[in-house]
């Protein structure tokens, strides 16, 4: 009998699944591939950034509770499961200097105590495959970076009898993937697309903010074919309704332009212990024949 394939995306936030390799998991999720969130944090110190909800004094000051109710909504939309690792939001310094970051926040633990919680969690789901956050966290945003430290720490620890003792059997994921969705050529595209339609295109800022070394660039390894789940990740993402303007930037683009200029999400392939052979378009590329 097959062993049921298994995922799991590690997240800093609530809403970070529905913007980062949604359609990817709903995708896995149709195909019967176990999927599981693992959120850092509760976003406790998030923003209302929807400004249809700004102002609403019981949503910032019950924001906590709101954004977990959201969170449940949009699991239950991408049909993953969905695990809490229970820190607390650092929320994102601003200000010259920053400010220092709040006592007790994620971004301020123990980078190797905190990946024990993931390796607990990785022992038990046992999946084969991880994606998070690049070095950079996408954004620099210290839960992020933060995301990414530890889920590098317990990729390696999960598997080692000797790490973490008190965390269960020991469980060697087999490949992490660094989610890439935000990257140039796709931007580009779209941006091009756009203004071949005689649209406005919500890209150009960005576009200069790349040929001035704002971001840099990353190598796609792998690019998932998932446009027929673009849908069900544009409605994931408005069930965070805190954060996601229905009318805002994030829904500009046409989804039948989507679908036919970027049908794809995109990943860096930052680690495995497989054989695979790139460019790939599934990441569970040399899992699946072994």
């Amino acid at each position: 009998m097959t062993e049921q394939l298994r995922l799991m995306a590690v997240h800093a936030h609530p809403d970070d699944e529905s913007s980062k390799g949604a359609a990817t998991m709903a995708k896995y999720v149709s195909e019967g591939v176990d999927v599981l969130v693992a959120t850092c944090t509760g976003g406790e110190r998030g923003s209302i950034l929807n400004p249809k909800l700004q102002g609403d004094a019981y949503l910032e000051e019950h924001i906590h509770e709101v954004r977990a109710k959201e969170m449940a909504e949009a699991r239950e939309i991408l049909g993953v499961r969905q695990a809490w690792l229970g820190y607390v939001d650092s929320g994102l310094p601003e200000g010259d200097p920053l400010p220092p970051l709040p006592e007790g926040c994620f971004a301020l633990q123990d980078p190797e105590t905190a990946a024990g919680t993931l390796v607990r969690l990785i022992r038990s789901f046992r999946p084969q495959v991880m994606t998070t956050y690049d070095e950079n966290g996408g954004y620099p945003h210290p839960d992020h970076i933060m995301t990414h430290t530890i889920s590098m720490l317990a990729f390696e620890a999960a598997g080692d009898p000797e790490r973490y003792p008190e965390a269960g059997e020991p469980w060697q994921p087999l490949k992490l993937y660094y989610n890439q969705g935000f990257n140039k050529p796709r931007t580009l595209a779209l941006h091009e697309a756009l203004l071949a339609r005689g649209l406005d295109s919500p890209y150009a800022e960005w576009l200069e903010r790349w040929d001035d070394g704002g971001h840099p660039e990353r190598q796609l390894t792998t690019r998932v074919p998932c446009a027929d789940f673009f849908p069900i990740r544009d409605k994931a993402l408005i069930a965070h309704a805190t954060q996601i303007d229905p009318d805002g930037g994030w829904f500009r683009v046409p989804m039948d332009l989507q679908q036919e200029v970027w049908p794809t999400e995109d990943y860096e392939l930052a680690r495995t212990r497989v054989d695979t052979s790139l460019p790939e378009s599934d990441l569970f590329a040399g899992i699946r024949e072994n």
